[in-house]
């Protein structure tokens, strides 16, 4: 539990409880899952509100449940707070003017004022705060984080006067916004660099096509699943050896190379797996489809991700062309609880074969190209990071009474 530090004078401490009616809501089940009616929010749909003020959604529910929960258990008005429990822990969404939705039990809980000593805009700040983000994963739970109601009923919030929160809010808005701008400016700097790489990689493979022969990747490469026979998968027994274990969140997060892992397995792993061997591809076929990244190290991997790996053929440059399918794999995934595609889906692809020795020259120039817009990227992320830690300053002023 974070420590309680000292506020101005006219603060006071205020616990969630004492100035909110802390609940959720109904419990539906996802038989009761529709594809049109009134829209239905879990966790992961408050923080895109949070994050975009808008929603893409896919889940609804009927106007007749939707109308029998708000007769019995009422609805969120405007400004009532609902807060993620799961997933991206303490995310605030204040309801606004017009919003019409149902939420999903737990993963969300819902806050409304039983005072008028405070703003849901000043503590939906005050989530963001590092006092109050310590208080949430201190309270987390052990295997599965999550934030429970009685959790947010003992959160601790500082309490200026209602005037001094206004004039704060106002403040963190006027400033906030003028950095979120610029920090939007580099991203899609960003987005400049990764769009420049992509059309580089097309125009190299079209050319390519238009001058060699093609081969099917089944052909020239051994393309196989992952393996993680045992169940339950999160059994203590496979964990912690000398063996990587790299997950599809390992290889969306490298950018060439996966030099780093999350987690290893141990001999009994080892023994349901399968050891990969530094230089193999790695391509993700669940979840995040289509990231791609060599592996830098021996390691296991689970079925959601592929192998592939040549003994004839540069994998470097199978790896520059594997890039190239990401949007194409999206579009053959299938969705159930995620995103996922058959190794079969593979079977069709098809790519440019020309000599060794012209493919290695082609990766001695993506390397290249990649290189110099790793360092524009860096440069920019470096800056966003600069802009990220003055909010997390300003916001720290703000509820030490320095604003």
């Amino acid at each position: 539990m974070s420590e309680l530090y000292q506020l101005p004078d006219g603060w006071e401490w205020g616990k969630l409880g004492d100035l909110f009616t802390i609940t959720s809501s109904k419990r539906v089940h996802k038989e009761d899952w529709l594809s049109s009616g009134v829209p239905f929010y879990r966790a992961r749909e408050i923080v895109q509100l949070s994050k975009n003020g808008f929603v893409d959604n896919e889940l609804f529910i009927s106007e007749e449940m939707y109308g029998s929960f708000t007769a019995k258990f009422g609805y969120p008005l405007t400004d009532d707070i609902l807060i993620t429990g799961v997933g991206t822990l303490g995310v605030c969404y204040v309801v606004k003017d017009g919003d019409r939705f149902y939420f999903k039990d737990g993963n969300i809980i819902w806050l409304r004022k039983i005072v008028d000593i405070t703003i849901s805009r000043f503590i939906e700040y005050s989530f963001k705060t590092e006092h109050v983000r310590s208080q949430i994963y201190s309270n987390s739970g052990s295997t599965v984080a999550t934030y429970t109601i009685t959790n947010a009923n003992n959160t601790n919030i500082p309490l200026p006067p209602l005037a001094e929160q206004k004039r704060i809010v106002q403040k963190l808005d006027a400033l906030f916004w003028r950095i979120d701008k610029a920090i939007a400016v580099l991203q899609k700097n960003i987005d400049a660099a990764d769009s420049f790489m992509n059309s580089v990689l097309n125009d190299v493979f079209s050319d390519l096509e238009q001058n060699h022969p093609m081969a099917l990747l089944f052909k020239i490469a051994d393309v196989n699943r992952g393996k993680s026979k045992h169940r339950p998968r999160n059994d203590k027994r496979l964990f912690g050896g000398n063996y990587p274990f790299i997950q599809t969140g390992d290889v969306r997060n490298a950018s060439k190379y996966i030099a780093s892992y999350s987690n290893t397995y141990s001999e009994f792993g080892l023994s349901q797996s399968k050891l990969w061997h530094k230089g193999a591809i790695c391509m993700t076929i669940a979840a995040n489809i289509g990231d791609v990244a060599i592996l830098g190290l021996d390691s296991c991997f689970p079925d959601s991700v592929v192998g592939i790996f040549s003994e004839s053929e540069s994998n470097e440059y199978l790896y520059y062309y594997l890039l190239t399918l990401k949007k194409q794999l999206e579009s053959k995934a299938t969705t159930t609880a995620q995103m996922n595609i058959n190794i079969k889906v593979l079977q069709d692809i098809e790519l440019p074969l020309p000599s060794v020795d012209i493919q290695k020259r082609t990766v001695k120039y993506l390397d290249y190209i990649s290189d110099q817009i790793a360092q524009v990227k860096s440069a920019q992320q470096k800056k966003m990071q600069n802009l990220l830690d003055i909010k997390s300053s300003i916001l720290d002023q703000a509820f030490h009474g320095k604003l």
